[in-house]
């Protein structure tokens, strides 16, 4: 970052000094033309006011000027455009002036001027032309170098003063670059720190978007140590149990009558591990589905109704009474995951639930949204309790829920079906009177 902000800004700084000095030298040649000018201008109309041309025009052998205007090439043109006289060439020699450009203004407008070019030269002559009382015309001409040859004779000094500019300028734009960088870096550096405020106004958005993304960075690496620490124990806990059971029974250490016992334990904890990894595998599914799910138009009182028979089995080896209840309702979702969404609430239903307890699945329409409700009489969670149930491998009852068979990912993978379904999840719940839980898609 900080290489490409000095080459931008010492190109920036290359490319001003540039074209500065273009346009500077454009300019003072500009204003070199104008003040070339002016002083023909001044020369002709001086030579004029003496008077010295029409007094001398009966013999042009008595004017001599070449000693005295050695930069200044005058000639003397008569009305019919021939060159009576010139400082610099025989006038027999000359051709006829009448037709430049600055000799035919001056006959007709009183004076005239033009600038003709010579690329072998590389100079401009400058003509200042102005007609004299007595009909003629008398002619002041310079040379001076074009701009080409200007450019060409100052660059050397040009170069010599853009590179050292240009010098200036990466000094400057490292010392620059490090003085806007270094509020950037201890922003950076205090990410953790939430009472540190952005050194600029317009970073305070970006600062407040790191830091964000950096907590929920961290939470979300908490949550997968938390996550990894959870199944190793989960995971640990009924294999320990079947290795126990198996090696008391492999050593005869056992009586005959009592190994039925070992054989429903070793059964029991295969069948908790079993369903454990099967929880794990669905979340991670789940993870991976993000934005992917595949939606279809579906009768959510259908998809219900195919988990009852299920449900009403597990309800009745509880002694708890299930009744499902509600309307056809048509919506767009992901057919096998309301049908887990569903058994996963029931069951939880179910399983927290007491003895004789009862379990109510509704289905309704309202307001055109289709509502899954799954109310329970059962224990409750306390209010301290509720924002942490849906985690992974949170449990209000823990004794209980391994008493009989809970994983503690149900809720877990609730949360992420009703999210992968832009849905939302409302929980109603006191210790003792139960739980209604309401997932509005």
């Amino acid at each position: 970052m900080k290489s490409k902000i000095n080459s931008r800004l010492v190109g920036i700084a290359v490319l001003a000094i540039i074209a500065t000095a273009m346009a500077i030298t454009i300019i003072y040649y500009s204003l070199f033309q104008k003040q070339v000018r002016a002083d023909l201008s001044i020369s002709a109309k001086l030579l004029k006011d003496t008077h010295f041309f029409e007094s001398a025009n009966s013999d042009t052998d008595d004017i001599r000027l070449s000693t005295h205007f050695e930069e200044l090439r005058v000639s003397w043109i008569a009305a019919d455009g021939t060159v009576l006289y010139d400082n610099d060439a025989s006038a027999e020699t000359l051709a006829n002036h009448m037709d430049r450009p600055e000799v035919h203004d001056a006959f007709e407008n009183g004076i005239g001027e033009s600038v003709r070019r010579s690329d072998t030269m590389n100079k401009n002559t400058y003509y200042y032309a102005v007609l004299l009382d007595n009909g003629t015309v008398l002619r002041v001409a310079t040379q001076a170098q074009s701009l080409w040859a200007v450019t060409k004779s100052v660059f050397p000094v040009m170069a010599l003063i853009i590179l050292v500019i240009i010098a200036i300028c990466v000094a400057l734009s490292h010392l620059l670059t490090k003085q806007l960088l270094r509020p950037i870096e201890n922003m950076a550096a205090n990410l953790d720190n939430s009472n540190y405020t952005a050194p600029y106004k317009e970073l305070e958005p970006f600062s407040e978007m790191l830091r964000s993304q950096h907590m929920d960075i961290l939470s979300a690496a908490k949550a997968r140590q938390d996550f990894t620490a959870n199944v190793s124990h989960e995971l640990k806990t009924p294999l320990t149990a079947i290795s126990g059971y198996a090696e008391l029974l492999e050593g005869d250490m056992v009586a005959e009558d009592g190994r039925k016992h070992f054989y429903q334990e070793i059964r029991k904890n295969s069948e908790r591990l079993l369903a454990l990894i099967n929880d794990i595998i669905n979340l991670s599914n789940l993870d991976r589905m993000t934005g992917r799910t595949e939606m279809e138009e579906l009768d959510l009182y259908e998809t219900v109704l195919e988990c009852s028979e299920a449900l009403k089995i597990n309800a009745g080896q509880r002694d708890v009474d299930i009744s499902f209840d509600g309307e056809p309702v048509k919506m767009r979702g992901n057919r096998n995951m309301l049908k887990e969404l569903v058994e996963n609430l029931a069951q939880n239903a179910i399983m927290y639930n007491n003895q004789g307890g009862k379990v109510t699945v509704t289905v309704k329409n309202e307001n055109g949204r289709a509502k899954l409700i799954v109310r329970d009489n059962g224990i409750g969670i306390p209010a301290s309790e509720q924002q942490r149930i849906f985690e992974r491998f949170y449990r209000v009852d823990k004794s209980r829920s391994k008493a009989t068979g809970g994983t503690g990912l149900g809720l877990a993978i609730v949360k992420h079906i009703v999210e992968l379904h832009d849905a939302k999840l409302e929980l109603d719940s006191a210790p003792g009177l139960g739980t209604t839980i309401t997932v509005s898609f």
